[in-house]
Protein backbone atom coordinates (compact mmCIF):
# COMPACT_ATOMS: atom_id res chain seq x y z
CA UNK A 1 0.00 0.00 0.00
CA UNK A 2 1.35 3.40 -0.98
CA UNK A 3 2.16 5.85 1.78
CA UNK A 4 0.00 8.91 2.20
CA UNK A 5 1.59 12.38 1.85
CA UNK A 6 1.31 12.78 5.63
CA UNK A 7 3.16 9.50 6.25
CA UNK A 8 5.89 10.42 3.77
CA UNK A 9 6.34 13.79 5.49
CA UNK A 10 6.46 12.18 8.94
CA UNK A 11 9.02 9.61 7.81
CA UNK A 12 11.19 12.27 6.22
CA UNK A 13 11.11 14.32 9.43
CA UNK A 14 12.09 11.24 11.46
CA UNK A 15 14.99 10.42 9.15
CA UNK A 16 16.21 14.01 9.22
CA UNK A 17 16.78 13.70 12.96
CA UNK A 18 19.73 11.41 12.19
CA UNK A 19 21.60 14.51 11.08
CA UNK A 20 21.89 15.24 14.82
CA UNK A 21 24.53 13.66 17.05
CA UNK A 22 22.44 11.61 19.42
CA UNK A 23 25.49 10.80 21.56
CA UNK A 24 26.58 14.41 22.12
CA UNK A 25 26.53 15.35 25.83
CA UNK A 26 27.71 18.93 25.38
CA UNK A 27 26.12 21.12 28.06
CA UNK A 28 25.15 18.15 30.22
CA UNK A 29 26.22 17.58 33.82
CA UNK A 30 26.76 14.07 35.17
CA UNK A 31 27.03 13.00 38.80
CA UNK A 32 29.05 9.78 39.00
CA UNK A 33 29.42 8.22 42.44
CA UNK A 34 32.83 6.68 42.99
CA UNK A 35 33.93 8.14 39.67
CA UNK A 36 37.53 8.67 40.73
CA UNK A 37 38.82 5.10 40.38
CA UNK A 38 38.34 1.91 38.36
CA UNK A 39 35.32 1.59 36.12
CA UNK A 40 33.80 4.70 37.69
CA UNK A 41 36.75 6.72 36.46
CA UNK A 42 36.22 5.17 33.04
CA UNK A 43 32.56 6.25 32.98
CA UNK A 44 33.56 9.77 34.03
CA UNK A 45 36.17 10.11 31.30
CA UNK A 46 33.87 8.59 28.67
CA UNK A 47 31.07 11.05 29.45
CA UNK A 48 33.56 13.92 29.49
CA UNK A 49 34.81 12.81 26.08
CA UNK A 50 31.20 13.06 24.87
CA UNK A 51 30.96 16.61 26.22
CA UNK A 52 29.64 16.41 29.80
CA UNK A 53 30.97 18.17 32.88
CA UNK A 54 31.40 15.81 35.83
CA UNK A 55 30.66 15.92 39.57
CA UNK A 56 32.15 13.05 41.57
CA UNK A 57 31.05 12.23 45.12
CA UNK A 58 33.45 9.68 46.60
CA UNK A 59 34.71 8.42 49.94
CA UNK A 60 38.31 9.58 50.25
CA UNK A 61 40.53 11.50 47.85
CA UNK A 62 42.34 8.68 46.06
CA UNK A 63 43.23 9.47 42.44
CA UNK A 64 41.44 12.82 42.38
CA UNK A 65 44.40 14.47 40.65
CA UNK A 66 44.64 11.79 37.97
CA UNK A 67 40.90 11.83 37.30
CA UNK A 68 40.93 15.63 37.12
CA UNK A 69 43.81 15.51 34.64
CA UNK A 70 42.00 13.00 32.41
CA UNK A 71 38.78 15.02 32.34
CA UNK A 72 40.30 18.47 31.97
CA UNK A 73 42.48 17.09 29.17
CA UNK A 74 39.20 16.71 27.28
CA UNK A 75 38.24 20.31 27.89
CA UNK A 76 35.57 19.53 30.47
CA UNK A 77 35.10 20.62 34.09
CA UNK A 78 35.14 18.30 37.10
CA UNK A 79 34.56 18.77 40.82
CA UNK A 80 34.77 16.29 43.69
CA UNK A 81 33.11 15.83 47.08
CA UNK A 82 34.60 13.68 49.86
CA UNK A 83 31.45 12.18 51.38
CA UNK A 84 29.99 8.99 52.82
CA UNK A 85 26.91 8.25 50.71
CA UNK A 86 25.59 5.82 53.34
CA UNK A 87 25.05 8.61 55.88
CA UNK A 88 21.56 10.06 56.26
CA UNK A 89 21.04 13.26 54.31
CA UNK A 90 24.31 13.08 52.37
CA UNK A 91 22.73 12.23 48.96
CA UNK A 92 20.54 15.36 49.20
CA UNK A 93 23.62 17.40 50.10
CA UNK A 94 25.50 15.96 47.11
CA UNK A 95 22.73 16.93 44.71
CA UNK A 96 22.54 20.43 46.18
CA UNK A 97 26.32 20.84 45.90
CA UNK A 98 26.39 19.62 42.29
CA UNK A 99 23.64 22.07 41.34
CA UNK A 100 25.42 24.89 43.15
CA UNK A 101 28.62 24.04 41.23
CA UNK A 102 27.23 23.50 37.74
CA UNK A 103 23.71 24.95 37.84
CA UNK A 104 21.87 21.72 37.04
CA UNK A 105 22.16 17.93 36.76
CA UNK A 106 21.20 15.80 33.77
CA UNK A 107 22.72 12.38 34.46
CA UNK A 108 23.31 10.22 37.52
CA UNK A 109 25.50 7.11 37.42
CA UNK A 110 25.22 5.10 40.64
CA UNK A 111 28.62 3.48 40.38
CA UNK A 112 29.97 3.40 43.95
CA UNK A 113 30.00 -0.09 45.39
CA UNK A 114 31.89 -2.79 47.23
CA UNK A 115 32.14 -6.56 47.56
CA UNK A 116 32.94 -8.86 50.49
CA UNK A 117 33.79 -12.50 49.71
CA UNK A 118 33.06 -15.25 52.23
CA UNK A 119 31.43 -18.68 52.14
CA UNK A 120 27.79 -18.26 53.12
CA UNK A 121 28.14 -20.01 56.48
CA UNK A 122 31.09 -17.79 57.37
CA UNK A 123 29.44 -14.52 56.39
CA UNK A 124 29.33 -11.79 59.00
CA UNK A 125 26.48 -9.40 59.69
CA UNK A 126 28.88 -6.46 59.46
CA UNK A 127 29.81 -7.45 55.90
CA UNK A 128 26.14 -7.74 54.94
CA UNK A 129 25.36 -4.29 56.33
CA UNK A 130 28.37 -2.62 54.70
CA UNK A 131 27.63 -4.02 51.24
CA UNK A 132 23.88 -3.41 51.33
CA UNK A 133 24.37 0.14 52.61
CA UNK A 134 26.58 1.28 49.72
CA UNK A 135 25.41 -1.03 46.92
CA UNK A 136 21.67 -0.68 47.47
CA UNK A 137 20.65 1.86 50.10
CA UNK A 138 22.91 4.58 48.68
CA UNK A 139 21.61 3.86 45.18
CA UNK A 140 18.05 4.34 46.40
CA UNK A 141 18.77 7.57 48.26
CA UNK A 142 20.91 9.09 45.48
CA UNK A 143 18.25 8.20 42.91
CA UNK A 144 15.50 9.72 45.06
CA UNK A 145 17.46 12.92 45.60
CA UNK A 146 18.22 13.43 41.93
CA UNK A 147 14.78 12.27 40.72
CA UNK A 148 13.17 15.18 42.54
CA UNK A 149 15.29 17.59 40.49
CA UNK A 150 14.77 15.66 37.27
CA UNK A 151 11.00 15.75 37.80
CA UNK A 152 11.11 19.54 38.04
CA UNK A 153 13.02 19.89 34.77
CA UNK A 154 11.07 17.09 33.05
CA UNK A 155 14.18 15.25 31.93
CA UNK A 156 17.03 13.14 33.26
CA UNK A 157 18.95 9.89 33.05
CA UNK A 158 19.61 7.53 35.96
CA UNK A 159 22.09 4.74 35.23
CA UNK A 160 22.59 2.08 37.86
CA UNK A 161 25.38 -0.48 37.90
CA UNK A 162 24.18 -4.05 38.19
CA UNK A 163 26.12 -7.25 37.62
CA UNK A 164 25.88 -10.79 36.32
CA UNK A 165 24.77 -11.33 39.93
CA UNK A 166 21.64 -9.31 39.12
CA UNK A 167 20.57 -12.50 37.29
CA UNK A 168 22.35 -15.32 39.13
CA UNK A 169 23.17 -16.55 42.61
CA UNK A 170 26.95 -16.69 42.51
CA UNK A 171 29.30 -18.11 45.14
CA UNK A 172 30.68 -16.63 48.35
CA UNK A 173 29.01 -13.23 47.88
CA UNK A 174 25.45 -13.39 49.26
CA UNK A 175 25.37 -9.70 50.24
CA UNK A 176 26.68 -8.57 46.85
CA UNK A 177 24.22 -10.83 45.01
CA UNK A 178 21.29 -9.55 47.07
CA UNK A 179 22.35 -5.95 46.49
CA UNK A 180 22.65 -6.39 42.72
CA UNK A 181 19.28 -8.14 42.49
CA UNK A 182 17.95 -5.16 44.44
CA UNK A 183 19.53 -2.72 42.00
CA UNK A 184 17.70 -4.45 39.15
CA UNK A 185 14.43 -4.14 41.05
CA UNK A 186 14.99 -0.48 41.87
CA UNK A 187 15.80 0.22 38.23
CA UNK A 188 12.50 -1.24 37.06
CA UNK A 189 10.46 0.35 39.84
CA UNK A 190 11.90 3.84 39.31
CA UNK A 191 11.51 3.53 35.54
CA UNK A 192 7.86 2.60 35.95
CA UNK A 193 6.98 5.76 37.85
CA UNK A 194 9.46 8.30 36.51
CA UNK A 195 8.70 7.78 32.83
CA UNK A 196 5.84 10.26 33.18
CA UNK A 197 8.47 12.94 33.88
CA UNK A 198 10.61 12.06 30.84
CA UNK A 199 13.19 10.40 33.10
CA UNK A 200 14.85 7.23 31.82
CA UNK A 201 16.18 4.73 34.37
CA UNK A 202 18.37 1.83 33.25
CA UNK A 203 21.17 -0.35 34.54
CA UNK A 204 24.40 -1.69 33.11
CA UNK A 205 25.19 -5.26 34.11
CA UNK A 206 28.92 -5.75 33.47
CA UNK A 207 30.11 -9.25 32.75
CA UNK A 208 33.59 -10.40 33.63
CA UNK A 209 35.81 -7.33 33.34
CA UNK A 210 39.56 -7.00 33.90
CA UNK A 211 39.65 -4.92 37.08
CA UNK A 212 41.45 -5.01 40.41
CA UNK A 213 38.36 -6.61 41.99
CA UNK A 214 38.47 -9.56 39.58
CA UNK A 215 42.24 -10.12 39.77
CA UNK A 216 41.92 -12.93 42.37
CA UNK A 217 39.42 -14.79 40.16
CA UNK A 218 41.58 -14.45 37.07
CA UNK A 219 44.55 -15.74 39.06
CA UNK A 220 42.59 -18.90 39.97
CA UNK A 221 43.30 -21.08 36.92
CA UNK A 222 40.36 -23.44 37.45
CA UNK A 223 37.83 -20.67 38.07
CA UNK A 224 39.23 -18.56 35.23
CA UNK A 225 38.83 -21.46 32.80
CA UNK A 226 35.29 -22.12 34.06
CA UNK A 227 34.36 -18.51 33.31
CA UNK A 228 36.08 -18.29 29.93
CA UNK A 229 34.47 -21.54 28.77
CA UNK A 230 31.07 -19.91 29.28
CA UNK A 231 31.81 -16.62 27.48
CA UNK A 232 31.08 -16.87 23.73
CA UNK A 233 33.41 -13.92 23.11
CA UNK A 234 36.19 -16.02 24.64
CA UNK A 235 37.86 -13.34 26.75
CA UNK A 236 37.49 -11.09 29.76
CA UNK A 237 36.36 -7.59 28.79
CA UNK A 238 38.67 -4.63 28.88
CA UNK A 239 37.18 -1.73 30.89
CA UNK A 240 36.81 0.44 27.76
CA UNK A 241 34.30 -2.07 26.37
CA UNK A 242 31.74 -0.78 28.90
CA UNK A 243 32.13 2.89 28.13
CA UNK A 244 30.12 3.17 24.91
CA UNK A 245 27.13 1.68 26.71
CA UNK A 246 27.40 4.32 29.44
CA UNK A 247 27.43 7.13 26.86
CA UNK A 248 24.47 5.54 25.06
CA UNK A 249 22.35 5.37 28.22
CA UNK A 250 23.34 8.93 29.17
CA UNK A 251 22.47 10.40 25.77
CA UNK A 252 19.45 11.18 23.59
CA UNK A 253 20.11 7.93 21.76
CA UNK A 254 18.41 6.07 24.64
CA UNK A 255 15.39 8.34 25.10
CA UNK A 256 12.98 5.44 24.49
CA UNK A 257 14.91 2.93 26.59
CA UNK A 258 13.87 2.61 30.23
CA UNK A 259 13.65 -0.07 32.88
CA UNK A 260 16.24 -2.18 31.06
CA UNK A 261 19.13 -4.13 32.59
CA UNK A 262 21.69 -4.10 29.79
CA UNK A 263 24.17 -6.95 30.08
CA UNK A 264 27.62 -6.23 28.66
CA UNK A 265 28.94 -9.74 29.05
CA UNK A 266 30.32 -11.11 25.78
CA UNK A 267 27.31 -13.42 25.63
CA UNK A 268 27.88 -15.00 29.06
CA UNK A 269 24.17 -15.12 29.93
CA UNK A 270 23.13 -16.97 26.80
CA UNK A 271 24.93 -20.15 27.88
Amino acid sequence: MAQSPEEIKANEKALDTFKMNFFDLTGKVAVITGGNTGLGQGYAVALAEAGADIFIPTFGKAEWDETRRLIEKRGRKVEFADVDLTKAGVPDEVVAQAIKTFGHIDILINNAGMIRRNPLLESKDADWDAVININLNAVYHMSMAVAKEFAKQKSGKIINIGSMLSFQGGKFIPSYTASKHGVAGLTKSFASELGAYNIQVNAIAPGYIKTANTAPIRADKARNKEILDRIPAGHWAEPHELMGVAVFLASRASDYVSGHILAVDGGYLVR
